[in-house]
């Protein structure tokens, strides 16, 4: 139980990286993923990484500068500028539903203005999934200078587009559906220099 614990990426650059198991019974048809991340790197890094055989960027949540996250599906991405964060923990959710082709970015309980991203598209079901790293081929193939440097927590995806009310619930750790990965229930691997330790502060 991962419970007011973190990953601290130690390395800058760094090789390491943590592995996500999902129970995905079938495609994704609609999902959200949210995170917390603290880091002081001004350089591009990604913080959730979803590829296919088909596709390395299945689903990406990648940070190309401090004012913008990049949120990728099937490969086509959107980005969404953001106030450039004042040094403290920054909580991101992303959700897609493939009916609509409407993608959101939530930043610390507050929605981005809302985009359009690859409507119709089906996201795969069998998934190297990796914090830390952004893969160039399925659970491989890393630029060092895109790694992620700092601590993760609050790692979760869900199989639908979560509601304003529960996007808000996520920033403030309230009560979840039951997600394809919680931080409560994480299965995991450790790859290179990421410690598990407690969270500093709430």
């Amino acid at each position: 139980d991962l419970y007011r614990k973190v990953f601290v990426f130690r390395k800058d650059p760094s090789d390491a990286y943590v592995v996500l198991r999902a129970r995905l019974e079938q495609p994704l048809h609609n999902f959200t993923v949210c995170l917390r991340s603290y880091t002081d790197l001004s350089r591009p890094h990604s913080l959730f990484s979803y590829a296919t055989r088909n596709q390395s960027n299945e689903i990406l949540l990648f940070k190309p500068k401090p004012e913008e996250y990049r949120f990728y599906v099937g490969g086509k991405f959107v980005t969404f500028r953001v106030p450039e964060g004042r040094g403290d923990w920054e909580h991101v959710c992303a959700s897609w539903e493939s009916a609509s082709g409407i993608a959101e970015l939530w930043l610390n309980g507050k929605p981005r203005p809302r985009k359009g991203l690859q409507r119709g598209y089906t996201v795969g079901a069998t998934a190297a999934i990796l914090l830390g790293q952004e893969q160039d081929s399925f659970g491989g193939s890393f630029d060092l200078y895109n790694s992620f440097s700092g601590e993760l927590s609050d790692v979760y995806l869900w199989d639908m587009a979560l509601s304003p009310d529960k996007m808000r619930s996520a920033f403030l750790s309230l009560r979840l559906p039951p997600a394809l990965l919680a931080w409560n229930s994480l299965s995991y691997e450790v790859k290179g220099d990421v410690v598990v330790k407690p969270r500093l502060r709430e």
